[in-house]
């Protein structure tokens, strides 16, 4: 549930102005947790404006809608993402090792708790609110997969692993990698995974993938 602004103590005086980079990025992380803790559609953009303590016309010309904030807080969580994942670093380093650091990675993206928690909301409001799936998969899908994409494509072009499609390939290992886990965490089966458990369970699907995959020397 959102807590109100007013549960926080006042200080005195005349507030600070934001620039609306400032108010932007606050309205952004009260959405998150709005959305996390109360679901979509019990998220008004009155009650986000409200515990963010600016006015509702304030909110509408930052965002025109809640669809556009809630592909916001998506996009904001790829973002940290896509920084995490340097493709000229990854490149020196060797197949195995870039491979386990880019599942790791997109391991933690999907399996940690915070991620499991958003899974949820997406499941549970894309029926009556189809905006949610669309800002999901446009934002969270489609730019993890073209990274991975990307980087298997690479090391195929350069002989190192031997695959008919990075396309394939990168499916292949997303749903090695998080489909079981995931599932159970959203059924309610299992807790989400710890970072040590996401990165040993990276490691184990990166042998399994690579065996049979690399070109013989």
């Amino acid at each position: 549930m959102f807590q109100n602004k007013s549960d926080h103590p006042r200080h005195r005086g005349r507030p600070r102005s934001r620039s609306d980079k400032e108010t932007r990025d606050h309205i952004v992380s009260v959405a998150d947790e709005g959305f996390r803790s109360s679901g979509y559609a019990n998220s008004a953009m009155s009650t986000i404006a409200h515990v963010s303590g600016i006015s509702t016309k304030t909110i509408y010309r930052l965002f025109p809608g809640k669809a556009e904030l809630l592909a916001e807080v998506i996009s904001r969580q790829i973002h940290r993402f896509l920084m995490e994942i340097d493709l000229a670093t990854l490149r020196d380093l060797d197949l195995r090792e870039g491979l386990t650091r880019l599942m790791t990675t997109y391991g933690i993206l999907t399996l940690s708790e915070d991620a499991v928690r958003m899974a949820k909301l997406v499941v549970a409001e894309s029926a009556r609110f189809p905006e949610v799936s669309t800002a999901f998969y446009d934002r969270a899908i489609v730019p993890t997969n073209k990274i991975i994409e990307c980087w298997l494509g690479e090391r195929m072009e350069t002989g190192e692993l031997s695959i008919d499609s990075p396309v394939e390939a990168s499916g292949i290992l997303r749903g090695m990698m998080i489909m079981e886990p995931q599932r159970a965490s959203l059924l309610l089966k299992q807790r989400a995974m710890t970072p040590d458990e996401i990165r040993r369970r990276a490691s184990e699907c990166v042998d399994c993938f690579l065996c049979g995959r690399l070109n013989a020397q």
